[in-house]
Parts: structure tokens; sequence; C-alpha cells
């Protein structure tokens, strides 16, 4: 994670302060968490008007799921 945190241009005297303090394990457990519970199993997982996505992922079949649900509310 260092060797992006350097190649995108962060500080890395604040990245290497904050990875040591574990700044932010608190919001990546909650959004761990909260995908777990919307039933994420792994990436990428896809939500189509609310509702997972278990298609394959390629470019033509969520845009078949997209417009199946045009219109409809979840």
């Amino acid at each position: 994670m260092r060797e992006y945190a350097s190649e995108s241009g962060c500080a890395l005297d604040i990245f290497d302060k904050e990875m040591a303090e574990h700044k932010y394990a608190g919001l990546v457990r909650a959004d761990y968490e909260g995908g777990y519970e919307s039933g994420v199993a792994g990436t990428p997982t896809f939500f189509i008007n609310g509702r997972r996505h278990e298609g394959f992922f390629r470019y033509e079949n969520l845009l078949e799921a997209i417009e199946k649900t045009e219109g409809k509310a979840s």
C-alpha cells in the first residue's frame, strides 16, 4: 500500500503515521461489515436498483440487468 501511496503523491510521512496509528481501521471495519450485511461476498459486487446482481459482470450483462429494472422502484 505504501508503494501505491507514493505513486499517487501522498505525503509518506503522514501515510506512515496514520497507518501505524490504525487511524482508518474503524472506518474500514464499518464498511466491511456494512457490505457483509448487504450480501457482499467479494469484489466486485454490483447492486442494481437496490438488489444484488447475480449475473456476469460484463458490460452487456450489467446493461441488460439495468434495462430490466428501469422504472421499477426497489
